[in-house]
């Protein structure tokens, strides 16, 4: 067996496994081969992608009424339609149970903590939906929110869908400025948010950027205040969250919509200019996120679902996906620090956790200070996904030593684009350090290189999808000519949908990204992946993280490193030496920076993505325009230094 080999699922559970019974499903019903290698399911469902979600929305038990149409493939990728002639209600597929057992628990690093059963879920949305066609809300308006990650964020998007809204959120996290960024270009009628929150030891109000957001943004005509904690007051001047579900009847309709009814509208990071605003479709969203759910990473009814996430990243739309299939979601909101680091093993272990979902940065996090999990009762946890950056081979067999033996690690690939992921875990293969393990199913991927063509053996390129797919954006906000979603994907590549992940295939069949194209270095005319140079960098005791860039000089790129110390280090010119040797020699004399610098801070996105782009713009004397969308933008100041010098 392979020296990279980590983990396989018992026979036991691959056959308990949803993935075995689709497989038999296919098998019964369809009269195909029963696929045993999942690589062939794989190749058999791009090649019949009709056959394929025609099967899976019937095994999936999806609610609505479905069409004849499964698939209409036209000579545009984005002009292709999914299930053109089904209708269906995206809340009425996530609110099937009416049970006293608990939907959604909530968590926050003050210790507060809320629940709500399915029961009483439902009757809220059905009760705040009915306030929104009180007040006149129609089919396509949009409900904006400004909300941590709780329960009444849940019920607002819920209640939304159901009316046919189109939902848009934003994490308190954001400034006001950023807020406007985003919600001005998209017009919402009713905004949705909290008179407070927490992270990291601080209560934040709400209050005031409220007030000022009203101002700037003229399409608000009324604000809907919820309570972080039950025993708090919002503002008189808003209308009160809990007001509503205790004055207005539920609303039990469930008008279906088209398949391709607009559901969310999600955002680019920003960081070279204004966020662009994507638009996913409602069918397109939850059959893919029950694909993912359901089949990838094997939820089950009442399973108790975790990801680390606010409402400002897509991932938390992934987390509540996890309704369709019966399983109940825990919250967190706060810092996953605070006030220790250990508190979301803590809370994994109170609620006995099913899947524990978190960004590879954690991982990293927890690897760098030598934490063991050892200690906790982990005996529900069957899947931990990881997402948001490529996840260091390191930190796969951290992983395995540290947190526990007997598990699924998924590190998935996707992002806001496609509302899902790309490239990601499955019960049947192998897990591999340092590998994803395959292609999502239905999902076209393939790697080409510059000139457009499939590269050859092991070599790396670009990540493509080469055919349309349901949850493909349906178009981006005030771009009727299709003119910056062409943009966007389609400059590239003819066509074939460009990702913008510099990504390569394993002897494995699994996948190894080197971070994202636009990110990747050029010194000498030859492509070099910044995961590469991470994953030797950050292997330092001393070094807590770094951001490596391209730089123009003397008419070519100088690979130029910033790396942030841990606490009592600092940069010497020994430890300079380990870092080009090591670079040197496990990746090649091409890697080894021309400059290696100590910084005070590393530019981070809200969802903890390294910008590198701002970085390498800083360094080249350009200027980085939209700050909102970084977590830490006071840091850029030494980078604008350097880059003047």
């Amino acid at each position: 067996m392979s020296k990279n080999f980590l983990w396989k699922a018992s026979n036991e559970r691959i056959k308990n496994s949803n993935l075995y019974e689709f497989c038999r499903y296919l098998e019964k019903k369809l009269n195909l081969p029963f696929y045993e290698n999942y690589n062939d399911l794989w190749e058999w469902s791009v090649k019949s992608p009709s056959v394929f979600w025609n099967a899976f929305w019937d095994f999936a038990n999806i609610k609505g009424t479905k069409g004849k149409k499964t698939f209409l493939k036209k000579d545009s990728f984005l002009d292709s339609l999914y299930f053109e002639d089904s209708k269906l209600n995206f809340a009425h597929n996530l609110l099937f149970k009416k049970t006293n057992e608990i939907a959604i628990h909530f968590r926050g690093e003050n210790g507060y903590e809320k629940s709500i059963s399915w029961k009483k879920l439902y009757e809220d949305v059905c009760k705040l939906s009915n306030f929104f066609k009180k007040n006149g809300l129609k089919k396509n308006d949009r409900v904006a929110a400004y909300l941590p990650n709780n329960i009444e964020a849940i019920v607002g998007l819920l209640a939304s869908s159901k009316n046919g809204h189109i939902w848009s959120s934003c994490s308190p996290d954001f400034g006001v400025q950023g807020v406007v960024d985003r919600f001005l270009q998209i017009e919402p009628k009713i905004l949705i948010t909290c008179d407070y929150y927490y992270y990291n030891g601080k209560k934040i109000s709400l209050i005031e950027r409220i007030k000022t957001l009203q101002k700037m943004v003229p399409s608000i005509e009324k604000v809907v205040i919820c309570s972080y904690e039950e025993d708090s007051v919002p503002s008189e001047s808003f209308i009160s969250f809990e007001k509503i579900l205790n004055e207005n009847l539920p609303d039990e309709t469930f008008e279906e919509f088209e398949f391709n009814q607009p559901l969310y509208i999600l955002y680019s990071s920003g960081t070279t200019g204004v966020p662009k605003c994507i638009v996913h479709g409602a069918g397109g969203s939850l059959i893919e996120h029950k694909k993912e759910l359901f089949l990838h990473c094997d939820i089950k009814e009442n399973d108790n679902i975790f990801y680390f996430t606010t409402t400002g990243w897509m991932m938390w739309n992934w987390l509540v996906s996890s309704l369709c299939c019966g399983a109940s979601i825990k919250l967190y909101d706060g810092s996953p620090l605070y006030p220790t680091k250990d508190i979301l093993f803590k809370y994994c272990e109170d609620h006995k956790f099913s899947l524990f979902g978190v960004s590879a940065k954690y991982i990293d996090f927890l690897k760098k200070n030598k934490f063991s999990a050892s200690s906790y009762n982990l005996n529900n946890l069957k899947t931990i996904t990881s997402t948001g950056s490529p996840l260091m081979k390191e930190s796969y067999e951290y992983v395995y030593k540290n947190i526990k033996k007997d598990v699924m690690l998924s590190s998935m690939s996707g992002g806001t684009d496609v509302i899902g992921c790309l490239v990601m875990g499955n019960i049947f293969d192998k897990v591999y350090t340092g590998e994803i393990q395959g292609a999502s199913l239905a999902i076209d991927v393939d790697i080409y290189n510059d000139s457009g063509a499939p590269v050859v053996n092991d070599d790396k390129g670009e990540l493509v999808v080469k055919s349309p797919f349901p949850s493909m954006p349906i178009q981006f906000w005030n771009d009727p000519l299709k003119e910056k979603i062409k943009s966007a994907y389609f400059s590239k590549f003819p066509n074939i949908w460009h990702h913008g992940d510099y990504i390569q295939k394993t002897s494995n069949g699994g996948f190894v990204i080197h971070g994202r194209s636009d990110a990747t270095l050029n010194p000498g005319g030859v492509r070099i992946g910044t995961a590469e140079i991470y994953r030797q960098v950050e292997s330092f005791d001393e070094i807590e993280e770094s951001v490596v860039v391209g730089q123009s000089f003397d008419d070519d790129i100088r690979i130029v490193l910033f790396v942030k110390m841990n606490l009592n280090f600092d940069l010497t010119d020994e430890l300079t030496q380990k870092i080009k040797s090591s670079i040197k020699k496990n990746c090649s004399p091409r890697h080894v920076p021309s400059i290696i610098l100590q910084c005070p801070d590393v530019p981070k996105t809200k969802s903890g993505k390294v910008v590198e782009i701002a970085v390498r713009m800083l360094l080249n004397g350009e200027e980085v325009n939209n700050l909102e969308s970084i977590a830490n933008p006071e840091c850029l100041k030494y980078f604008r230094n350097i880059g003047k010098a």
